[in-house]
């Protein structure tokens, strides 16, 4: 009894998810045509914050950077003064 009640479920389920589809079909299109351009105007603050963001991270690099060169420059002198003694 158990299969037949399953059974009887997937064949509902099948004919209730099937069947109902619109098929479209698609004649040939004409591939010299270029695509709409894109809405910029909504993509715009996303670009902002993401140039926002590129700009701090630049930032932080030349930030970075300079105190690596003076700690170099730091270790360069340790240098010096170990090789004076």
């Amino acid at each position: 009894m158990k299969k037949l009640l399953a059974i009887v479920s997937i064949a509902a389920f099948m004919t209730a998810c099937g069947g109902n589809e619109e098929k479209t079909t698609t004649t040939g299109t004409d591939t010299t045509k270029m695509a709409p351009a894109a809405d910029t105007t909504k993509m715009a603050p996303a670009m902002d914050t993401a140039k926002a963001a590129i700009d701090t991270a630049k930032k932080m690099m030349d930030t970075a950077k300079a105190k690596m060169d003076k700690a170099v420059d730091k270790m360069n002198d340790a240098k010096k003064e170990e090789k004076k003694k």
